[in-house]
């Protein structure tokens, strides 16, 4: 893919957050990596989204420093540029003021492993990571530090919401889409009375089912 397809991409993948109800205003983005670059393209800053054009696009270098692009980056791209740096599998990262994850960020608790639909897509909770002020690469470098070694694509950032991770920007925002749809759910299912969490094994049989079996099998030659 060549920069301008990415560019494209990324700026169609934003609908999506308002088409879920994941952001308010100008608030959240959506970033990409240029595979084989040390270059991320992002949302610009301030921008609103009926606004948004492939054009309208900016590219980064992974220290965060603008590289192209008519608008200054999204005030979150030092961390999203932290994260590409410190975790090479990745190649997609959201971030979203999603209300329902966003309160379960306010409140610094997990989103406990309680419905297969979690376990399929998290392998398990949905963590909690540091608070972190926005401006430089502090955000990122929470997420990295809660996720490193989980199942988990999302992290609730204490105080302030949903970042998800995956290896391609739409597995990210698919990754955003299902963290606000269980903190919806877990939500609800508490005002009902205490829940419990799926036994670990189950988790486990779930997660591998979902990520290794579940879906079309890829034709060859297809990705």
């Amino acid at each position: 893919m060549t920069i301008e397809d990415i560019r494209a991409e990324v700026c169609d993948l934003h609908r999506h957050l308002t088409r879920w109800g994941l952001v308010t205003w100008t608030a959240g983005n959506v970033s990409a990596r240029v595979p084989g670059e040390d270059l991320l393209v992002i949302k610009p800053s301030g921008v609103e989204y009926d606004s948004l054009t492939p054009k309208s696009m900016v590219v980064c270098d992974l220290d965060g420093n603008l590289v192209e692009g008519e608008h200054s980056p999204s005030s979150d791209t030092a961390s999203h540029a932290y994260v590409y740096r410190h975790m090479p599998e990745v190649n997609g990262v959201v971030h979203t003021h999603s209300p329902y994850a966003t309160a379960w960020a306010a409140r610094g608790e997990p989103i406990p492993c309680s419905i297969t639909a979690m376990a399929d897509e998290f392998g398990g909770d949905i963590p909690v990571g540091p608070f972190a002020l926005i401006g430089s690469d502090d955000i990122g470098r929470g997420i990295v530090e809660t996720l490193r070694g989980s199942r988990s694509p999302a992290v609730l950032m204490r105080q302030h919401g949903p970042f998800t991770i995956g290896p391609t920007a739409k597995a990210a925002v698919k990754a955003a889409v299902m963290c606000e749809d269980v903190a919806r759910t877990l939500h609800l299912a508490r005002q009902l009375g205490p829940v419990d969490r799926l036994p670990a094994t189950a988790v486990d049989r779930l997660f591998d089912r979902y990520q290794n079996v579940y879906g079309q099998p890829l034709m060859e030659g297809h990705q």
